[in-house]
């Protein structure tokens, strides 16, 4: 049970390191859109979802470099599908979710990577731990809105999540991977 709660701890941090990019201060559609990480716990995937965030985004692909991104994740909506092990991520070893309530993502730049690829480069921090990190996000555009998808690997022990026994990485590995699919109204 506790390599498990491990393995569902993981993947909740990877989610909360959630990037993305949106339109000119567009409506993000939470319903529609989804946080996910996932982590290996004794080599087996593991994925858990955010069901609490919010986002700013104001986004043109004509001008990517005026664009920016915010996001704040609340880290005890870290769903495992299992309410023990819930309860287990948002305590101290994990999210600290009391002392932590959200994981943020400030964008500082976006740049063109290709088609409808962008790199969307910004401050990540959880657990009161920040990173610079680079998210490659997809952008879609129909019907009048923008969907914006990215897959974000980190490494937990960067944000001090699984202390104590859990940084054994043996048990639950360090790499985390978020997965993102924002929608919002386009403008």
């Amino acid at each position: 049970m506790r390599v498990s709660f491990y393995r569902y701890m993981l993947a909740a941090f990877a989610a909360a390191s959630l990037s993305a990019a949106g339109s000119a201060l567009a409506q993000v559609d939470v319903a529609r859109s989804t946080l996910t990480a996932t982590s290996k716990q004794m080599n087996v995937p593991v994925e858990g979802k955010f069901s609490k965030f919010s986002a700013q985004i104001s986004f043109d692909p004509a001008r990517p470099a005026d664009g920016s991104a915010q996001f704040s994740v609340d880290v005890g909506s870290y769903d495992l599908g299992d309410e023990s092990y819930n309860d287990q991520v948002r305590g101290k070893d994990w999210f600290d979710a009391k002392t932590y309530p959200q994981a943020t993502f400030v964008s500082s730049a976006i740049a063109l990577a290709g088609g409808n690829r962008f790199n969307v480069t910004g401050r990540l921090t959880i657990k009161g731990k920040s990173q610079t990190v680079v998210v490659p996000v997809t952008v879609t555009q129909q019907a009048g809105v923008q969907a914006f998808d990215g897959v974000l690997p980190i490494k937990r022990l960067q944000f001090d999540i699984g202390t104590g026994e859990w940084k054994d990485t043996s048990v639950v590995a360090d790499d985390v991977v978020i997965r993102f699919h924002i929608v919002a109204a386009r403008k």
